[in-house]
This record gives structure tokens, C-alpha cells and sequence, in this order.
């Protein structure tokens, strides 16, 4: 397991890792895994590049799901599995694994080591965090267990019993870490008014992204008045987003001859409800992205910014920090001068956490798009688009992806991992936060 001071022997100096650094390293260690892994002839059926084995292991592990090759023909079972474990490891975290080994091993978890999995989850406080991590990873084995064993029921009859089951096992691990990886390469198009795949695939990702302190919380507290501020703002902010975005795409592209409008009734009415989900970080598609209207277009960019869950499989700037910024905006407008809600005052910490994550994450989109308007040939929705996705960690992509350049393909990386790793993380990776006891007179800005 990493430690929280990490030493080096390097001209007799000792080099201190703090928490985030620690967090981006390991994730940079096994993307590096990943791409030698990839790059190994039983791994693929025809040449890859490293860049591209080096995207496919980056959008793996940081559950992605953007691909530059095809994932079910272009790599071997091999490859595949290789791609499975990078999901599985970077949904749940690279720390609860490692707090899973120690555990296994009959060691204590020292404060150092909390500390670091407290980074690594997103979390405010130490206490509870063991108990989060056991609850997490039953949790995890019972959903991708049950979801296996249904997506079987329904795919071993149309597949056969080895390919039922390993097609049911890898999407499995891919919708529950919203990583959106699928072996076709239409992805769930071909199941797009499938009761039973829509359901078991969208209830996985959702869940997953939901956050598991919110899953802990109400596998505790059983009953809504009792969870937690952040539990009730996730929890309504989720159910609000999703209808609105499915009553969005469904009046959008009702009409529209390439999405809905050529579909049966009711399998418009699943169409619309998968692709209103789908874009807070799951990734996988039941309607052709590049043929949706404009409107949905925009309105899909919005859902993949604001992503899912902290502490979840997801990416974004999340859901809680979305919703904070909004009720902290509606308080000032109002005239008042604290934010609450569920009659709980929201730390003004809190606020300022929300703003600096929405500004980071505005200029690092911005700084991308900025460059894919250098680097590529492509309509600029369609730019931003591939950006959005990326720092999303969502997957879904209008055709740019595979048609990259090798500048365009490393851009996308950075992205991908920073929208994994958190642009706060990545900031203090950067720039180690220091405390100051000195106060200075204030003074007015005139703003707006």
C-alpha cells in the first residue's frame, strides 16, 4: 500500500508526498501497467500503437470509456481482461484495493494510510472510513454478482453459454464503474427497446454512481429524514436531473427520423430514458449520438459536466457540488447571508470548495477545446463534445475519438485523468496548500 511519505534516496535528499500526489501517481503507475500489458502480442488481433494501447489503459483505469480501437475485435480475450481489471481497479479506487490487501493480511490501517484513502474517496473526516471501505466492497461483489447472473439469464440464450457469460461479466464491471466499455462496437444500440438490458444497465451505473457514502448511509439510517445533508442533496439532485433530462431528450428527439422518430413507441420511451442517464458518466449508447438535434446536444454536454456522486465510480464535478452552487446563488439573490437547506446551513468552506472546483474544471475544458481547435478537423460541437465526455469520464463520443491525432490523443488523456483524479486533487498535486495566520483589512471589488 502507498504511504502518505514516501523517501527517496536521491542526493541524500527525502522527497514528502502529500495525499494527492500520492493519489495521481498511482493511477499514472498503472496506466503505465496497463499500456505495457496492451502492447503484448496475446493482447491484441492486429497492431496497436503504443499511444493507442496508452489511451485505451488511461480511459480504463480512469473508467472512461472512450476508445481509439475497437475494444471486442482489435484486442484478444486477453486484452479484454487486461481492460476489465483497469476498470474494476479505477472504479472502486486503487486504495480500496489496497485496503483490501492489508485487511486480508491481518494488518491494522495506521492513520497515515486513512489519510490517504480519506484523499482518495473524497471524504471530510477519518471516522468511518474502514467501515465505508468493507461496506463498498460487499456492496460492489453483491450488485455485480446479481447483475451477472441476470444479464446471463438473458444473453446465454441468445449467445450460448461462454460467450452469454463473458459478454454478461464484462459489461457487468463496466456499467457498475460507469466506465462504458462495451465488445460491440454500436455499443447497447442493438438492445435499445430491451426492457431487461435497459434496466439492469442503467440501474448498475446509477447506483454506482450514486456514491457510496450515500449507499452506506442508507444502508444505515433506512429512512430519508435520517440521512445525511449531502445524502438528501444527491439523492433528490439525481431523481431531478434524470427526469429532466428524460422528458428533455424524449419532447427533442421525439420527431427526429434518426433517433426516436424511427423507433415503436415504447421503444422511444426507453430510448429516451437510457440516453437521459447514460451522460453523468456511464458512457455506454442506445441512440447514435452524432444524429441527436443540437438542443440534446447541449443538453447532454450540461449532464456530462456535472457528472454523478463523490466517493463514486463517477466523474464530473458531481452532482452535490452543482446543487451547492445553485442554492448558494438562489440564498444571495434572496438577500440572505447563509445557504441552507433541509433546515441545515451549508459551510461557507463548503461553498468556496464548490466554486473553486467549477472554475478549475471550466479552464481546464476550456484549455482543451482550445487545443482540439488547433490540432483537429472536425465540426467545433463536435470538439467540445470529446472534451466534455473526457472530463466526464462518460465514454459517449460523435465520431471524433477514433479520428485523432496523436496530439489530440494526449490531450484527451490528460483530460480523462484529471477528470478522474479531481481537478481540486490535482491542483494541490501541483500547488501544496499552505495555512497563514496573517489577516488583512478588507476592501471592495466592484463585481458584476
Amino acid at each position: 500500500m502507498a504511504r502518505l511519505l514516501s523517501k527517496s534516496a536521491l542526493k541524500g535528499k527525502v522527497i514528502h508526498l502529500s495525499p494527492p500526489q500520492i493519489l495521481a501517481l498511482s493511477f499514472l503507475v498503472f496506466i503505465m501497467i496497463g499500456t505495457l500489458l496492451l502492447k503484448l502480442p496475446i493482447a491484441s488481433t492486429t497492431y496497436i500503437s503504443w499511444v493507442d494501447a496508452m489511451f485505451t489503459a488511461t480511459s480504463a483505469i480512469t473508467v472512461t470509456g472512450l476508445v481509439v480501437v475497437d475494444t471486442g475485435t482489435d484486442y484478444t480475450v486477453f486484452g479484454q481482461v487486461v481492460i476489465m481489471i483497469l476498470i474494476q481497479l479505477g472504479g472502486l479506487g486503487l486504495m480500496t484495493f489496497a485496503v483490501l490487501a492489508v485487511m486480508m493480511l491481518g494488518k491494522k490501517i495506521g492513520l497515515q494510510q486513512r489519510i490517504l484513502i480519506q484523499e482518495a474517496m473524497n471524504q471530510t473526516s477519518l471516522g468511518g472510513l474502514i467501515r465505508l471501505v468493507r461496506v463498498l466492497l460487499l456492496f460492489t461483489l453483491v450488485m455485480e454478482t446479481i447483475a451477472f447472473i441476470l444479464l446471463s439469464i438473458r444473453w446465454v440464450p441468445e449467445f450460448g453459454w461462454r460467450e452469454g457469460m463473458y459478454q454478461s461479466l464484462f459489461h457487468t464491471i463496466s456499467a457498475f464503474n460507469n466506465a462504458g466499455f462495451s465488445l460491440w462496437s454500436d455499443s447497447l444500440s442493438a438492445y435499445v427497446g430491451d426492457p431487461a438490458i435497459n434496466l439492469i444497465i442503467t440501474i448498475l451505473f446509477i447506483t454506482g454512481g450514486i456514491g457510496f457514502t450515500v449507499l452506506a448511509d442508507l444502508w444505515y439510517k433506512k429512512t430519508f429524514r435520517a440521512l445525511s445533508l449531502h445524502s438528501k442533496i444527491m439523492l433528490l439532485g439525481t431523481l431531478a436531473l434524470n427526469c429532466i433530462a428524460f422528458i428533455a431528450i424524449f419532447i427533442l428527439e421525439y420527431a427526429n427520423p434518426h433517433t426516436l422518430g424511427g423507433l415503436a413507441q415504447s421503444d422511444r420511451f426507453w430510448g429516451a430514458y437510457f440516453q437521459a442517464v447514460t451522460p453523468r458518466t456511464a458512457g455506454f449508447n442506445t441512440l447514435e449520438i452524432a444524429d441527436m438535434t443540437t438542443a440534446s446536444i447541449v443538453l447532454i454536454l450540461l449532464l456530462m459536466f456535472i457528472g454523478a456522486g463523490s466517493a463514486s465510480t463517477a466523474s464530473g464535478i458531481k452532482v452535490t457540488t452543482f446543487f451547492v452552487m445553485i442554492l448558494a446563488t438562489w440564498s444571495f439573490l434572496k438577500g440572505r447571508a447563509e445557504t441552507v437547506v433541509f433546515e441545515r446551513t451549508i459551510k461557507l468552506h463548503t461553498i468556496l470548495r464548490a466554486l473553486a472546483i467549477i472554475v478549475i474544471s471550466m479552464m481546464i475544458v476550456f484549455i482543451a477545446v482550445f487545443i482540439l481547435a488547433i490540432t483537429e478537423d472536425a465540426p467545433f460541437i463536435v470538439k467540445v463534445f470529446e472534451v466534455f465526455s473526457a472530463f466526464g469520464t462518460v465514454g459517449l463520443s460523435m465520431g471524433l475519438t477514433g479520428e485523432l491525432t496523436t496530439l489530440g490523443k494526449m490531450t484527451i488523456m490528460v483530460v480523462m485523468f484529471i477528470g478522474r483524479v479531481g481537478p481540486l486533487t490535482m491542483a494541490f498535486t501541483l500547488a501544496r496548500p499552505k495555512q497563514s495566520n496573517i489577516r488583512y483589512p478588507e476592501d471592495e471589488v466592484f463585481t458584476g
